[in-house]
């Protein structure tokens, strides 16, 4: 007997709707949210949707206006795609050093962008947004680094979803980057879990090769208060265990997800219930592997 077909749903207004409410795994003892299955591919879609709806919301984002924003290549990609979405046009600046497969996600998504040199890092990338700006009539600059709604997407967004995922929870931890997911997070668990411990993760080296962890600079929207403590990690056992990721997990993550997971994995011999996040996809990184 063949059974009558189900109403077929109407599917979501367009590809924005798809972002957030992503899966939270287990791998081994730790917990782990799956941030790669958000449309452009990284947990910054969640940011940059809030930052631009908000930005719309007061007046300061309109048709025809063009958004700057310097990125170390996630940021970058979330906003070619929303802007793709929206309408807007968008100008990445970032160090010359960020890897060639990020900026050909951004291209694909009809954005520009412009180098900076490597040496400099993030900091000539945010103050050449300030000079390109002066170019421009009708002009946003988010300012990730700086913004508070940096950290209130992540606190009204990812926080508010792991604490409807964990009943109990003793660690988060994260990688440091802009500040806004690693404040959110912890601002969201501390609320219902005030002894939750919050530990960030930076690169052990200098020069590095965990791009997004460790940006070079001091985020102003990043509150050492809420932090307990932080993990170095070296950048070849982040690529060591990104692949092992792959072969024994069949997850395909990037390099901040390898030195989240082995962060969490030595927070989790202390205590039990320990969650972080896997941040992006491998195709970024393929040219370091």
């Amino acid at each position: 007997m063949i059974k009558k077909a189900t109403k077929i749903s109407n599917g979501v207004k367009n590809i924005l709707n798809t972002i957030g409410n992503t899966p939270l795994i287990k791998i081994g003892k730790i917990y782990a949210k799956l941030e790669t299955v958000n449309p452009s591919g990284s947990i910054k879609d969640r940011m940059v949707k809030y930052l631009v709806e908000k930005a719309e919301e007061e007046g300061k984002l309109e048709p025809g206006y063009t958004i700057i924003e310097a990125t170390s290549g996630n940021t970058g990609i979330s906003f070619a795609m929303i802007s793709a979405v929206k309408g807007y046009n968008f100008i990445a600046v970032m160090p010359e050093n960020i890897g060639r497969e990020k900026r050909k996600l951004m291209k694909l998504f009809g954005a520009k962008f412009i180098l900076t040199p490597e040496n400099h890092g993030l900091a000539e990338a945010i103050e050449k947004t300030r000079e390109l700006a002066k170019k421009y009539k009708k002009v946003w600059l988010p300012r990730q680094f700086e913004n508070p709604d940096n950290v209130r997407a992540h606190q009204r967004g990812l926080g508010q979803e792991i604490l409807r995922e964990m009943e109990k929870i003793d660690v988060f931890v994260a990688g440091i980057g802009t500040g806004g997911t690693l404040m959110g997070v912890a601002k969201a668990l501390r609320n219902k879990f005030p002894r939750v411990k919050i530990f960030g993760v930076e690169a052990a080296e200098s020069l590095h090769q965990i791009e997004g962890i460790s940006d070079g600079i001091v985020p102003k929207i990043l509150d050492f208060s809420l932090i307990d403590g932080m993990i170095k990690i070296k950048s070849e056992d982040a690529i060591k265990m990104a692949k092992k990721l792959a072969k024994k997990q069949g997850l395909l993550v990037g390099i901040s997800s390898g030195a989240n997971v082995l962060a969490a994995q030595k927070l989790s011999k202390r205590y039990k219930k320990v969650v972080t996040v896997l941040p992006d996809r491998a195709e970024r990184y393929l040219e370091l592997w």
